[in-house]
């Protein structure tokens, strides 16, 4: 693997930045490993330390190291948890597992879900909630149910969920952090909308200061926002899901096919 070239005048810090992500590029900083002291680094290289202070908070930026206080400074893990966008929402997945998509996923990967719902508020729509769930926001409430999301007790996620009223009403999905068996597309199953289809649109940002600190989200790395929609098999939207994930910590992988 070719490492990058030095550019003409380029700073100290950025040439020390660039021979460090040249390292972990090539594997010689693993996933883990703990970076050099910035003492050692400047001794190491013939700079400042102030100088090494700034390169790795580059590398910090970059999402490639994350401070751990009072440990040092590690090079971030490249294991992403994955969401499978067509197999989560498998009603054999559901009726086998009896969790939610989220719990099934995790623990397929080896590790150990936990949801939190923090709210449950029945409200009227914005426009664009609305328009995606092809109701009237002056005339159709919904309900909007907000879930963080961990793995391994570190925060992956939160997702916002909007159902409207006249399809919810009287359900779990109305008032109850309790799913039960087979979890929120069970109860929807229930009252006669089955999720068979979806449509996820996909954009990336940078996080704002409250989903910093919500998600322990270090500098320099992005979220992703997912916006989920759940159709039935007459083709009705049932539901609408906003999520935001650390960009770090998920990955995303479907499987479609391709239209004619």
């Amino acid at each position: 693997m070719t490492r990058e070239s030095p550019t003409e005048n380029e700073q100290p810090s950025r040439r020390l930045a660039r021979e460090l992500r040249g390292q972990i590029t090539a594997g010689d900083l693993a996933p883990g490993d703990k970076l050099p002291s910035e003492r050692a680094l400047a001794a190491e290289h013939g700079v400042a330390r102030n100088t090494a202070r700034e390169a790795v908070r580059l590398l910090a930026d970059e999402g490639l190291v994350t401070a751990e206080h009072g440990r040092g400074v590690f090079v971030r893990g490249k294991n992403r948890l994955m969401r499978f966008g067509q197999r989560r929402y498998a009603r054999t997945l559901r009726r086998e597992t009896g969790l939610s998509p989220y719990r099934a996923e995790v623990e397929a990967q080896g590790r150990t879900p936990r949801v939190e719902c923090t709210s449950i508020t029945r409200i009227t729509p914005a426009p664009e909630i609305a328009e995606r769930l092809g109701i009237d926001p002056e005339a159709e409430t919904v309900v909007r149910r907000e879930n963080w999301y961990y793995a391994d007790e570190e925060p992956m996620q939160v997702g916002v969920t909007y159902s409207p009223w006249h399809i919810v009403e009287g359900t779990p999905v109305a008032d109850s952090a309790k799913m039960g068996k087979g979890s929120l597309y069970a109860r929807f199953e229930e009252q006669g909308y089955a999720i068979t289809s979806i449509r996820e649109e996909v954009t990336a940002r940078m996080p704002t200061p409250s989903e910093v600190a919500g998600l322990a989200i270090p500098d320099g790395v992005p979220v992703l926002d997912v916006t989920h929609t759940g159709y039935d098999e007459h083709g009705r939207p049932f539901e609408v899901t906003v999520f935001v994930m650390r960009a770090d910590f998920n990955a995303l992988d479907y499987r479609m096919s391709v239209e004619d």
